[in-house]
């Protein structure tokens, strides 16, 4: 196949469900290649994920995102995204940025989280490397540290702050743009997927946060059926 689909693996969390369909609506309809997509919804998971939920976990996929190589038999490439993300850009362009060089490219956010507390009254954990893992450009066959039993048992500085490479220099960067933390960064017109992770447009306290209105048009999108006439 000239073009085979771009395998997005995405974080399902039962506490927002929504989030993950129109991510993937927001993903489909500007994409201009075939996307696979693959939910980390844990009861799905259970055979290769037997962590037990951590107290400082926001989300219920904050270490069975690290799954992904393994679930792709750690070949080819993959993309990982929280949901409480919109696209607004064509996926392929970021597709495109893949790089034989790195083991895992990422946006290599420097900031500390201006809030305290998130979505759901959870913790804003604050540490090095925070929030590069919430995209997550995998070459799967050098991600091969990370085994079911390793991302089982590893604490989540040793996940989160991919210490399970040999070095800083295996993390390739990719633009800003293609991971936009919403109310940390100012609006920016030209991002090309944007990330709630403070707490997406459908918690009542986020819904006229920038680009709200985007992603509630998405949601009206998501939700479109054609309805009979006559």
């Amino acid at each position: 196949m000239k073009h085979p689909p771009v395998q997005v693996f995405v974080g399902f969390d039962s506490k927002e469900v929504i989030a993950y369909h129109v991510l993937c609506q927001s993903i489909l309809e500007r994409s201009s290649v075939p996307v696979l997509f693959s939910p980390l919804y844990l009861p799905n998971l259970g055979s290769v994920f037997t962590r037990e939920r951590n107290a400082l976990q926001s989300t219920e996929f904050s270490f069975s995102r690290f799954l992904v190589p393994a679930l792709s038999n750690f070949e080819g490439w993959s993309l990982f995204m929280d949901c409480d993300m919109l696209m607004r850009a064509d996926i392929a362009e970021l597709w495109a940025l893949r790089d034989e060089n790195y083991a895992v490219q990422v946006v290599k956010h420097d900031y500390t989280p201006k809030v305290e507390t998130k979505f759901l009254g959870q913790t804003q954990t604050k540490y090095e490397k925070k929030n590069w893992s919430s995209v997550m450009l995998f070459n799967n066959a050098r991600c091969r540290a990370l085994t079911p039993d390793f991302v089982n048992s590893a604490t989540g500085l040793q996940l989160h702050q991919f210490k399970w490479l040999d070095g800083d220099e295996k993390i390739g960067e990719i633009p800003p743009a293609w991971n936009w933390l919403v109310n940390e960064y100012d609006f920016n017109a030209d991002a090309k997927n944007v990330h709630f992770t403070d707490g997406g447009p459908y918690f009542d306290e986020y819904k006229n946060d920038d680009y709200a209105d985007e992603w509630f048009a998405a949601r009206e999108r998501t939700l479109f059926v054609q309805q009979r006439v006559g």
